[in-house]
Parts: C-alpha cells; structure tokens; sequence
C-alpha cells in the first residue's frame, strides 16, 4: 500500500485531466454519452478505499460529494451513481455519474455499454464541465 503515486494507463487512456482537489486528481471519462468524472487519489499503492488513512477517506468522500453536486447542477439528471470498482483497473479510482432514465445504458451500468462516444475539442458538455470545475 506504498509507493509513488502513478496515474494507471487504462485511466490515463480512457479519460482526459480535469484538474486537482485536494486529495485527488480528477479526470473526464472521454464518452459524451455520460456526464462522468473519475477521481484519483495522489496516493500510490491503495486498490479500496478502505486502504485509505482516515482522514484521506474524509477527503475523498467530500471530493466525491462536491463533484456529486457539480452534475447534479449542471445536468438534468434523475440519479448520481458513485462506484470504486477495480476489476479491470486495479488503482483507486472512484466513478461520479450523472444518470438519466434513457440514457445509452439505462437502467444498466455505465461499464461496458456500447462504445464510447469520445469528445470532441468544442463540446459543449465538454466545456460546461471545465468551467463549473474551475469554479469549485
């Protein structure tokens, strides 16, 4: 549960940098279809948050509470969904997504359904989500 903090190379393939909290990194899943954020905290060697000292296992769940709030603002959506799963990514990272009833994998999880839909430089959603995270 030591070491350096290295960002995995599936997250840093699969997701675009956003910016910093004060524990974590937080990224863009690259996939339009979802409003999603991932957060990763700068420690290295943890798999689960319950590998977390206690007062980082505060930090995050204030991050994740924060960015729950910031689509829930900017999204009409009817759920925030929040996982950590590790099954492919074995390095902690925790999903923030906005849901809709209808959306591309409603009522499912996000993981695995269909193919991504990548961002486009101008995107809207995009942009609306760096902006209200420079705000935070």
């Amino acid at each position: 549960m030591s070491g350096d903090f290295e960002l995995h190379e599936k997250l840093a393939a699969d997701t675009m940098a956003l910016g910093q909290m004060m524990l974590s990194d937080v990224r863009i899943m690259n996939d339009r279809r979802f409003p999603w954020l991932v957060l990763i905290p700068r420690r290295g060697g943890l798999s689960g948050l319950h590998h977390l000292e206690r007062t980082d296992h505060m930090l995050i769940m204030q991050e994740v509470a924060k960015l729950s709030k910031l689509l829930e603002g900017l999204f009409d959506c009817d759920r925030i969904n929040v996982g950590a799963l590790g099954n492919i990514v074995p390095q902690l990272h925790v999903h923030v997504v906005a849901r809709r009833q209808g959306d591309a994998a409603w009522p499912g999880p996000v993981w695995g359904a269909g193919q991504p839909e990548p961002y486009g430089a101008d995107d809207p959603m995009l942009q609306k989500i760096r902006a209200a995270f420079e705000d935070l």
